[in-house]
């Protein structure tokens, strides 16, 4: 049975009060990450807080240039595999997303699903996480909505819902876990393999090797969208945590590293200036490169390595025509030895 949406006679359902489970960074957590992301070689700041309401409005903006592939290809893998993922992942998931951004893509997956029984988005951005679940839950009849405002890439106990779920599906799309180095994806994918049960899979989006010109471009879009959305991150740190990076100060650089398979991005230091933060200074030299964000590119055998080291194992596969995008559906399998249960 698929999910019953609203019959557009019905009108959609008020729930302005959707109740979220908070569990957000503090300000003192933010603080820490960059600090010590400051006193690394080289130096960095957690992508993770790209995503404050600027940062997503600008990351959704990203998703509809021309040059960027993987949002465009992945809503149509979706659409087009629907039928197979719903056969294949079964009735009555508790799906848990981490990352809801806008939600097209839940939208198609719940579409496609047998009777899901709720819908639980983990998002670290507060007003996508209430648009995304607000418009879901209106639109949605059957699908129980329990948001979780929260960094996902720590552990997070999931509500409950009112009706039991037969297995829990954790949705990873967008190619996010890319964005972790591998101890990271490992761990990640270590708690996703603890939130789905024993019964339980993961839909994990991944971005597939391909020729690296098509790769940069997608990161280095002509009309700029990225860049600002890099350079976003500078301010949203200047109002959240009171430091004062000069964001003109710094530009957007984004390459491929093909021996490596990904994307670095980076924002260079067009000066040398200080940036203090919390009564600390440090120093960037002109033509310094701080690093932001990573983004893995997968070969099945890469991918299939880094899943068997988290104690997972891939069970079904599922790439666009041109093999540059991919879903993967994951189930628990044997973890190696020293790696966390």
């Amino acid at each position: 049975m698929a999910v019953q949406r609203r019959a557009p006679g019905q009108g959609p359902r008020v729930n302005s009060d959707l109740p979220i489970t908070d569990l957000h960074p503090t300000p003192d957590d933010i603080t820490g990450d960059v600090l010590r992301g400051l006193s690394a070689t080289p130096k960095r700041l957690p992508s993770k807080y790209f995503y404050d309401r600027r940062g997503s409005e600008l990351f959704e903006a990203i998703t509809r240039q021309p040059e960027y592939y993987p949002t465009r290809i992945e809503l149509a893998l979706l659409e087009a595999r629907g039928a197979q993922i719903a056969a294949a992942v079964g009735p009555r998931a508790h799906v848990v997303e981490y990352g809801s951004g806008s939600g097209r893509k839940t939208r198609l997956l719940l579409d496609a699903l047998d009777d899901p029984v709720a819908y639980t988005p983990i998002e670290i951005s507060r007003s996508a996480l209430t648009a995304s679940a607000d418009r879901l839950d209106r639109e949605f009849g059957d699908v129980e909505v329990l948001p979780v405002l929260a960094d996902f890439t720590c552990p997070v106990p999931l509500p409950a819902p009112s009706r039991a779920a037969d297995h829990a599906l954790v949705f990873f799309p967008g190619s996010t876990l890319g964005n972790f180095d591998r101890a990271e994806s490992v761990r990640l994918l270590a708690a996703m393999r603890d939130t789905m049960g024993e019964r339980g899979g993961a839909l994990v989006g991944i971005d597939l090797e391909k020729d690296p010109a098509v790769i940069e471009a997608a990161y280095n879009d002509a009309a700029g969208v990225t860049a600002a959305f890099t350079l976003n991150l500078l301010a949203r740190l200047n109002r959240d945590i009171g430091s004062d990076f000069a964001p003109d100060g710094f530009a957007h650089r984004a390459r491929y590293l093909r021996n490596e398979g990904r994307i670095m991005t980076t924002l260079e230091s067009l000066r040398a200036q200080a940036v203090t933060v919390d009564g600390q200074r440090f120093a960037f030299a002109a033509g310094e490169q701080m690093h932001v964000e990573q983004s893995q590119k997968y070969s099945d055998a890469r991918f299939d390595a880094l899943v068997r080291e988290a104690g997972l194992r891939v069970v079904e596969r599922w790439n666009d025509p041109l093999d540059w995008f991919g879903l993967r559906l994951l189930r628990r399998g044997e973890p190696l030895a020293g790696t966390p249960r």
